[in-house]
């Protein structure tokens, strides 16, 4: 049975891949600045929270263990195109090329930003993951709804709480800070609430599809056992 659980459907596979493409896709569009009204936004709002509702699926379908690898790999996945795209950028253009300004602003991250942002992301994606297990096991697996409602608000104030400061202190006004991540992590939930039938009925062709119920009775919650899945 042991052996069996380090397998991966196939599902798996493409909630994964889809994870980590919108983990990437979110790094380049936040480069573009929106404005609605008299909030500031990035473009990434777009697809980041997209993230998360991957995070609750995988974790309402195949539990915590899974959601851990999960997120380790898209951690790592997002951490190489960062690299590579830095390196991409120190290097010298050619003579003829006249975009060096244009990839910098895209492919340039500041090494301050892009701390921050790695470290809000294991840090929100884990609560976020934690609370959906901890929540499930509670209920006996009822009020999916509710459950990934509260984790994505966890799970995405602690992701601000941590990458606003880290990232933009001192570069914007300190009483500025509250309004900017209460406005993130409002948006982003009725994100969650507005896609919520349908990922309501994506985990339940997932569970069919796979037999697959988890429930993390007796597991352990380290980040760090990654290939405990």
């Amino acid at each position: 049975m042991e052996k069996d659980r380090q397998k991966v459907s196939v599902l798996f596979m493409l909630f994964g891949t889809l994870f980590c493409v919108c983990l990437i896709t979110a790094n380049v569009l936040e480069t573009k600045q929106l404005s609605f009204g008299p909030v500031n936004l990035t473009a990434g709002i777009i697809v980041f929270p997209v993230s998360y509702i991957i995070n609750d699926v995988v974790c309402e379908v195949w539990g915590y263990r899974r959601t851990r690898m999960l997120i380790w790999m898209g951690f790592a996945m997002n951490f190489f195109f960062v690299l590579m795209g830095a390196i991409a950028d120190w290097i010298p253009g050619a003579d003829y090329w006249d975009g060096d300004e244009g990839f910098h602003v895209i492919f340039g991250l500041a090494p301050r930003i892009a701390m921050a942002s790695f470290i809000a992301f294991i840090a929100g994606s884990f609560t976020n993951a934690y609370i959906m297990s901890r929540m499930k096991l509670n209920s006996n697996g009822k009020n999916f709804s509710a459950r990934a409602v509260l984790s994505t608000i966890f799970g995405e104030g602690v992701d601000s709480i941590i990458f606003f400061p880290l990232a933009l202190g001192g570069v914007i006004p300190w009483e500025e800070m509250p309004s900017l991540m209460i406005s993130q992590v409002t948006l982003k939930t009725l994100y969650e609430i507005a896609v919520l039938p349908v990922t309501i009925r994506v985990v339940a062709f997932t569970k069919a599809h796979d037999h697959e119920d988890v429930f993390d009775r007796d597991i352990s919650y380290n980040i760090f056992n990654i290939f405990k899945i």
